[in-house]
């Protein structure tokens, strides 16, 4: 995937595979308690099973998604796929596929990424406003603020000033006022109780009625949001799960309800 780094600002990620052209005035969305993201589909003429990402299981037979909750979960072991969907999910909504919202055009990328060519997006009202998160590449968006000088907008301090856990709750309560919020894996940094915290936040937001989360993770903190809705990408057809089904949750309660009876199994000779 070619990238370069863009020039004052000038180079835009094309949008002509999106489902509607970027709005041009930007506005807070209304309030409602229904998400702004209805679905998420694939077109099957766009399908191919022989080609990256298609070959990944839960895409095999294409994806048709609804959005029935203002918070959803993609969950599922690591190469199940949940990075590749969220990041066509964010390259169709316009955002830098590095992340960062529409105003951020620090990188651009001149192949759009083949699921997010095949993916269609419905919503009901279209927002423009939001955030991509991607956990992996905060360091490059840190800097990129820190380069242009918006790093105040962002805290009392830049990002770098700060520890990885601090930089990312200082995004969360900073920046996160309206709109959709795309995150891929927002605990990689967060202690558990940094975790709490960042709950808090989703749930404030939600219950304003003005923001949309889809999340990509690994923890049975976030997982427990209740009245979320939650994906499984394991298996050959992406499933929605409770909570208490997924393997996640329920490994870990196991785990620590029996620590030893794994260390026996782990470490025992070959």
């Amino acid at each position: 995937m070619a990238s370069l780094v863009s020039r004052g600002g000038m180079d835009r990620p094309p949008v002509s595979w999106c489902t509607t052209p970027v709005a041009r005035r930007r506005s807070a969305p209304p309030q409602s308690d229904k998400p702004y993201l209805r679905a998420a589909r694939t077109e099957q003429s766009s399908v191919d099973g022989s080609r990256f990402p298609f070959t990944i299981p839960a895409f095999a037979d294409g994806i048709d998604l609804t959005f029935d909750t203002k918070v959803t979960m993609f969950v599922g072991e690591n190469g199940s796929g949940k990075s590749t969907l969220l990041e066509a999910i964010a390259v169709c909504c316009g955002f830098n596929p590095e992340g960062g919202n529409r105003n951020h055009h620090y990188e651009r990328h001149e192949d759009v990424p083949a699921l997010a060519r095949a993916l269609r997006l419905s919503w009901l009202p279209k927002v423009t406003s939001g955030f991509f998160l991607r956990a992996e590449s905060f360091f490059n968006f840190a800097s990129y603020l820190d380069a242009i000088g918006s790093q105040d907008a962002y805290g009392v301090k830049s990002l770098h000033g700060q520890s990885h856990g601090e930089s990312f709750l200082a995004l969360f309560t900073n920046r996160f006022t309206h709109g959709i919020y795309i995150l891929d894996e927002p605990e990689a940094a967060l202690s558990p109780q940094r975790q709490l915290a960042f709950l808090k936040i989703i749930h404030d937001l939600e219950r304003s009625g003005r923001a949309q989360f889809i999340i990509a993770t690994h923890s049975p903190i976030l997982m427990s949001y209740p009245g979320s809705t939650i994906y499984s990408l394991d298996g050959n057809a992406i499933q929605c799960i409770t909570a208490a089904e997924s393997d996640h949750v329920r490994l870990t309660r196991d785990f620590l309800n029996a620590p030893e009876r794994y260390f026996r199994r782990l470490f025992a000779p070959e």
